[in-house]
């Protein structure tokens, strides 16, 4: 009876770690920077570490997080459980793109993000890159133009990302049918080539 009791547990206990393991595959994470920073006290100096990391779901989910501890691998880890509890949903058209061009900026950090075509692939650099291909985004292009801190670029990107709206939301905002919206973007589309077609 002990015996079984005892393999009920940890049957138990492996069925809790299961769970984690597949919560923790479902997200990507990348690791965007790491700052080591020194404190300076009377018997010299206390080392630290500052870890920032961008988690996503590759399938319009994501989120960031900040760590710092006395050992790299606690900050990063502080830092991806943040980045878990603070995602955001990112509507994608075709899950591939975004729906429409946008601006973020956070403090002297500014970004621009643009909708492609497919084949286009991620064009982007730095912390905006490891943001996009962690949301699953796979045809972008995206330019910096402020701050290169990697705090700043993250947090404008996400900005940016934050105003993103997908046609059904439009749609409901509006009491239309999506297709009413998608309609008149094509049709948009097809006056401004005929007109560049004419000049």
């Amino acid at each position: 009876m002990a015996e079984q009791k005892q393999g009920e547990r940890r049957g138990r206990g492996r069925g809790r770690d299961n769970k984690r393991e597949e919560e923790q595959s479902e997200f990507v994470d990348r690791l965007v920077g790491i700052n080591r920073v020194a404190k300076v006290v009377k018997g010299g100096k206390n080392f630290g570490f500052a870890a920032l990391v961008v988690v996503g779901d590759q399938k319009g989910r994501v989120g960031f997080g900040h760590g710092k501890a006395r050992e790299v691998p606690e900050a990063i880890r502080k830092a991806t459980e943040e980045a878990k509890k603070k995602m955001i949903r990112v509507p994608l058209r075709e899950g591939r793109t975004l729906h429409h061009d946008g601006r973020g900026r956070w403090g002297a950090g500014k970004v621009v993000l643009r909708a492609a075509p497919p084949g286009t692939g991620v064009i982007a650099g730095g912390p905006m890159r490891a943001v996009l291909d962690v949301l699953g985004v796979q045809d972008v292009v995206a330019k910096s133009l402020g701050s290169s801190n990697p705090y700043n670029m993250v947090r404008a990107t996400f900005d940016a990302l934050k105003n993103q709206s997908s046609p059904r939301s439009i749609a409901s905002k509006r009491g239309l049918k999506v297709q009413d919206i998608v309609g008149r973007r094509a049709d948009g589309a097809s006056e401004a080539g005929m007109a560049e077609a004419t000049n």
